[in-house]
């Protein structure tokens, strides 16, 4: 991939979403902005459309009112007839599929860039399909480049045969930043700041791209789902612990960049009877605060073979 990222063909029509999870105020803020005053999204090459993408969780200060916007993009959703009985989320996803898509067809916006905050220590996240969505690898690697203090961490969310359900997967090419920590339904300046910064960048790469910019091979880290893992519960099926807590501030990280220590990366949680529970569902006496943290891969691992598959994908 010497030159330029797929497709060939320059973007004209891109969207920037926010409030796609009602509580998640980042985008949600920066989307009535721009509603108002569109300005700052517009290049020269491109038209930009800001979009608060589910008005009645926003109203609300909810993640949702009926059903996970960000899980309603697929067909079943999509293309199913629809009824008076459907949930908030359903018909809004069908509305946003006929404003930015439709879905998988040549008339689909050419990109779509979703805003997103999480609770967790993630800091700066990146989230895409695939490696197979070039032209969005060279955008986070361009990110990457331009702002090496953030770590931005590349997730891939695609598991292998499953179809892509979220609200950038309507457009040809798209991509979610997720910024954290930041709580439900509270707005921090700085993170706040971070993204429309952010947005920004982005705009200005889809203008590079537009003018021809070569961008040469490169490699790059990516992260990718490999299972859940549930809380422990009691037989009833309530909540019997929490995350261990010297495991809590952690983000993703390759065992390279965490301190070394005796604690197995096993001891994901601490049950309220002071038990250590392991991955396995295993249980263990409590050494309280003793141990260290030594791998995090066990919660969101580095997949070594992706990361070499990348490699092969995106170099000449």
């Amino acid at each position: 991939m010497c030159s330029l990222p797929v497709p060939r063909e320059p973007l004209r029509r891109v969207a920037v979403t926010g409030g796609t999870h009602g509580n998640e105020m980042s985008g949600v803020y920066l989307a009535q902005h721009w509603l108002q005053s569109p300005a700052e999204l517009q290049r020269l090459s491109f038209s930009t459309v800001p979009v608060l993408a589910n008005p009645a969780a926003t109203a609300a200060c909810r993640r949702y009112v009926d059903h996970d916007l960000n899980r309603t993009f697929t067909s079943s959703f999509l293309n199913s007839r629809p009824t008076p009985d459907d949930p908030y989320e359903v018909t809004r996803a069908r509305e946003l599929n006929q404003l930015l898509g439709p879905k998988a067809s040549g008339r689909a916006f050419d990109f779509v860039l979703d805003l997103h905050n999480t609770t967790a220590n993630m800091g700066t996240c990146l989230i895409a399909k695939s490696s197979h969505e070039v032209f969005a690898m060279h955008l986070c690697h361009h990110l990457q480049l331009q702002y090496p203090e953030l770590s931005c961490q590349v997730f891939l969310y695609q598991r292998p045969g499953e179809e892509s359900y979220n609200l950038d997967s309507v457009a040809k090419n798209g991509l979610a930043l997720e910024l954290g920590p930041q709580p439900q339904g509270v707005l921090r300046a700085d993170i706040f700041s971070r993204m429309r910064t952010l947005v920004a960048t982005v705009l200005d790469f889809i203008e590079l791209f537009n003018q021809g910019t070569a961008f040469p091979a490169f490699e790059m880290e990516a992260y990718r789902p490999v299972g859940v893992v549930d809380f422990p519960r009691t037989d009833a099926g309530n909540l019997a612990g929490t995350v261990h807590p010297q495991l809590q501030p952690w983000t993703a990280q390759p065992e390279s960049g965490l301190e070394k220590g005796p604690c197995t990366p096993q001891s994901l949680h601490l049950t309220f009877g002071d038990q250590e529970s392991s991955s396995s569902g295993k249980t263990t006496t409590s050494g309280r605060g003793r141990r260290a943290i030594e791998d995090a891969r066990t919660v969101l691992p580095r997949d070594h073979s992706l990361c070499e598959h990348l490699r092969a994908e995106l170099r000449c």
